[in-house]
């Protein structure tokens, strides 16, 4: 029997690699990229995700000594690009030129995956039609560099659009290399049911955040993070259930938990709920069948 494959994205350490957020603490200590994948080694994930943003080098040399620690340690990986805003909803060519010349970097460590952002939570307000209307007409263009490059190009659900919007968007680029990194968490921060979101996505997943989510308390509901993370099985997100959906599509990459602000019940400690998310993870990923 198939298992599925478990992992993280090194988003989770955010605050430990440079981005604190304005309502959060500065970390005593620091981490590193290759901290981060030692630590996912010692965890005994199958995959990691890695964050273009946190990179200290696109140089020949550091990639490839990346990939050669992404390989001693036998570990899946995802090329992520795009934090924060992406293409803007279509309106940045400066960032859409970064992205084609990030497919490079995505080869060079070895992925067959990379994350990307047409949009996000700053442009949630803005015309989504108009929007999905440029995207398309990049991504169309995009995966023309994507295929020499052989990658799949993986669109984030960022807080910009629902369900139903991704798959237009998909279907209007309707290329087989183009589909969804699915955030469980994220459509759950629209309102929009991540269950019923997977079902109509599955099987356009190429990569994933898992994300677990509970209201914070006395936090405004505009919020983008009144949804606050906790460690995977804390929250309201049904990831067993998301998880057997995308098991039964025939995902096969890795659920990579990803916690952006975390709740305070939990002091400022992911690495912990990093470690409890993967223990919950890989009981989830032993049970679907």
């Amino acid at each position: 029997m198939r298992k599925m494959k478990i992992g993280i994205d090194n988003y989770c350490y955010h605050r430990f690699m440079g981005e604190v957020y304005p309502e959060q603490k500065k970390p005593e200590k620091t981490m590193t990229m290759d901290d981060y994948l030692d630590r996912a080694h010692e965890l005994g994930v199958d995959g990691v995700s890695l964050e273009s943003c946190f990179f200290p080098s696109f140089d020949k040399d550091y990639l490839s000594g990346l990939k050669k620690k992404l390989d001693n340690y036998n570990l899946d990986r995802v090329f992520a690009w795009g934090h924060p805003d992406g293409l803007e909803g279509g309106k940045n060519a400066r960032a859409y030129d970064e992205m084609l010349e990030m497919m490079e970097y995505a080869q060079a460590i070895g992925a067959k995956v990379m994350r990307v952002v047409g949009s996000s939570l700053m442009f949630r307000f803005e015309n989504h039609t108009v929007q999905i209307e440029r995207l398309t007409e990049m991504f169309k263009d995009a995966m023309k560099v994507a295929d020499r490059y052989g990658l799949k190009l993986a669109d984030e659900n960022h807080i910009d659009f629902t369900s139903d919007e991704m798959l237009t968007l998909i279907e209007n680029v309707n290329h087989p290399n183009f589909g969804i990194n699915f955030d469980t968490g994220n459509f759950m921060r629209l309102l929009d049911d991540p269950v019923s979101g997977a079902e109509k996505l599955a099987k356009h997943v190429f990569a994933t955040h898992v994300k677990d989510l509970k209201p914070e308390r006395g936090q405004d509901v505009r919020n983008w993070h009144f949804f606050a993370c906790t460690p995977v099985g804390d929250g309201l997100v049904d990831n067993q259930r998301l998880a057997q959906i995308l098991y039964d599509n025939g995902f096969d990459g890795f659920l990579a938990v990803e916690i952006d602000y975390l709740h305070p019940d939990y002091q400022d400690d992911e690495d912990d709920a990093v470690a409890k998310s993967i223990k919950v993870l890989d009981r989830i990923a032993s049970s679907v069948q």
